[in-house]
């Protein structure tokens, strides 16, 4: 049996296992937070390094990315991938392009959403730039709270432009900060402070990393769509609860919870045998066209 497992610096109170099978073979899928603590994080890729076949790197990305796909490196991720000498590490950067662009045409040519004209949120488009540019090819008016979630600037970006103009002059100063600046981390993963209610509440749509939508998410939500992924029964629930119509993940649902893109990049790379930056898009292509990696759909 093959084994992935997302080693993570965020809360362990979101761990999960499940066992899947894929054609003919079965593998273990588990993802193990460590509170965030970077020596956890350490020792645990070292005693699992060499003994299961992929790691995701979760908590955090390696990779941002600008415009023309301009990728900029994460410092803070770098000592996690270097600690992984032979086991290959996935953070999903590059599965995001594929999956989160289809998941965006899915909800239009599946689901029936007429996107043209809604306006959508996305929490972060810097992580999400393939979601971010599916859903302006799609018409949609499109807002991004990139400086409001990762820096805490309340200052909406209003355009793709906008974006990649404020990412070319400000990533090379933000890509050297700590982690605990930029995403929330450990325990921090489990708090919500609700915050720009006026902001969520002029949006249709609110997509993105589900940890930025948590972190300000007001208590009522009423006829909103969520579009994410990397979320546990805990957070289906708490939509629910403050009245979101519809959440759509990117990842499928595996024994109840979501996994996160790192995952699913971790998997990919163990079906198709290469490294995680080896895949071309053509693979992730035909890896995604089969059945299992269909995306998750709850109505509330």
């Amino acid at each position: 049996m093959k084994r992935i497992v997302s080693v993570s610096l965020g809360s362990s109170s979101r761990d999960h296992k499940a066992v899947v099978r894929i054609g003919d073979e079965e593998f273990t899928i588990e993802r193990i937070g460590t509170d965030g603590s970077y020596e956890r994080l350490f020792q645990l890729i070292r005693d699992l390094d060499g003994k299961v076949d992929a790691f995701g790197m979760g908590g955090i990305s390696i990779y941002l990315y600008g415009k023309n796909n301009r990728r900029y490196i994460l410092q803070a991720a770098v000592p996690i991938l270097r600690e992984a000498r032979k086991t290959p590490m996935a953070d999903g950067s590059g599965l995001k392009n594929t999956l989160e662009r289809h998941v965006v045409h899915y909800l239009k040519n599946e689901l029936g959403i007429e996107l043209e004209g809604k306006k959508v949120l996305i929490v972060c488009g810097m992580e999400r730039l393939g979601m971010a540019e599916a859903f302006c090819e799609m018409g949609c008016d499109t807002l991004y709270g990139d400086l409001i979630f990762a820096l805490g600037v309340p200052y909406v970006i209003k355009s793709l432009k906008g974006l990649h103009r404020i990412a070319a002059l400000l990533m090379p100063v933000v890509r050297r900060l700590p982690l605990k600046m930029l995403y929330p981390s450990g325990q921090s993963q489990e708090e919500n402070i609700p915050k720009y209610e006026k902001l969520f509440e002029q949006c249709d749509i609110i997509a993105g990393d589900f940890l930025f939508i948590k972190k300000h998410l007001p208590l009522s939500i009423p006829g909103k769509i969520i579009v994410t992924n990397t979320v546990t029964p805990k957070d289906v629930e708490m939509l629910r609860q403050r009245g979101a119509r519809l959440l759509v993940t990117s990842t499928p649902e595996l024994d109840g919870r979501s996994f996160g893109t790192n995952v699913m990049e971790a998997l990919v790379s163990v079906l198709v045998g290469k490294r995680p930056e080896d895949i071309t898009p053509d693979e992730f292509q035909q890896v995604l066209a089969q059945g299992f990696f269909r995306h998750r759909v709850v109505y509330f």
